[in-house]
């Protein structure tokens, strides 16, 4: 059966976005030699949309990479890929924005990216390292942030901008304030963690949401089996003789959310793309709706007894 094209979305700011994402994030991330064939193979498999961070070190690959995707005549300009890219927390201060955006930038060899997101809404001490050692959470500064952010895209450094591991709590702190509204809110979702009360809020509000570990991450410290080894996916998939990661990630699409999906595997990337020439029945969307809910990311770094998030709850906005 052919392939069809992935579908995009009208984002509020006015840019469209690839519905399909590719993840350029690993536990053990592979060196630049091997990293950049694994992203020249997405994009010869149809990816366009392609999600990276400062944290994740793969940003200089992915740069590389389209740079040889051009040249190879696998894509025309520039323009035919989407990158997403994201500020760490140790950035995460009004006046280390623009120069954490540059350095991505710099990093990405670009001149803009096409979105911009805070990548989680914490801030750490400058020199902190990834993830802090003690008390080393300061408050966020959200109003001053996210007009850094805002500066960010009127200097057309980024033509999107948006959130990541934003509850409905702190995503209406920020609406209060903001000039610009996000466009995108990327959270950790899948049918072991539906999200169904953040959905509706962003959808109230505008606001396109994507799923990172559309499928548990079952291969991370922090990942869960509950996708992969759901038994309901498992006897949804028996039927129709798709995947049970095809089920799943069909499943975000047909909320109206972005899956991020990585896998590094030449298979499975091209597998996982084909979930846009079939749906899933109405009996199959409400067994999913009784698959168990538990979030798996708590990142629980971020939690201290004297920092501003004392408890997993304030940190999630309840949603646990």
């Amino acid at each position: 059966m052919e392939q069809k094209a992935i579908p995009e979305v009208m984002l509020n700011s006015g840019h469209t976005m690839p519905m399909f994402a590719f993840g350029t994030t690993a536990l053990l991330l592979p060196p630049n030699d091997e990293l950049i064939p694994i992203i020249i193979d997405a994009i010869q498999a149809g990816y366009r949309h392609f999600d990276t961070a400062a944290m994740y070190g793969s940003e200089e690959a992915l740069g590389l990479a389209i740079v040889q995707a051009q040249n190879q005549g696998l894509i025309k300009n520039r323009g035919d890929i989407f990158i997403t890219t994201k500020l760490w927390c140790t950035d995460a201060h009004p006046d280390l924005v623009l120069p954490a955006l540059k350095n991505s930038l710099q990093r990405l060899g670009l001149e803009y990216v096409d979105l911009y997101l805070i990548h989680f809404p914490v801030r750490l001490r400058p020199n902190e390292g990834i993830f802090p050692k003690g008390e080393g959470v300061l408050p966020f500064d959200m109003k001053g942030t996210w007009e850094a952010m805002e500066e960010c895209s009127k200097l057309g450094l980024t033509k999107s901008i948006g959130i990541s591991n934003f509850g409905a709590k702190k995503l209406s702190e920020l609406l209060q304030n903001a000039t610009i509204p996000p466009a995108v809110n990327q959270v950790e979702m899948n049918v072991a963690w539906q999200q169904g009360n953040l959905r509706k809020f962003c959808q109230n509000k505008g606001i396109h949401m994507s799923a990172w570990s559309p499928l548990g991450a079952n291969g991370a410290i922090w990942g869960s089996l509950a996708v992969m080894e759901s038994p309901i996916l498992k006897d949804i998939a028996i039927t129709p003789g798709k995947s049970v990661p095809q089920i799943a990630l069909r499943w975000v699409l047909e909320q109206g959310v972005t899956p991020v999906v990585k896998s590094f595997n030449k298979i499975r990337m091209r597998e996982n793309l084909h979930i846009f020439n079939w749906e899933l029945s109405a009996d199959d969307l409400t067994k999913i709706k009784q698959i168990p809910q538990r979030r798996a990311g708590l990142v629980r770094e971020f939690v201290s007894e004297n920092g501003p998030y004392k408890t997993l709850e304030d940190l999630w906005d309840g949603e646990l």
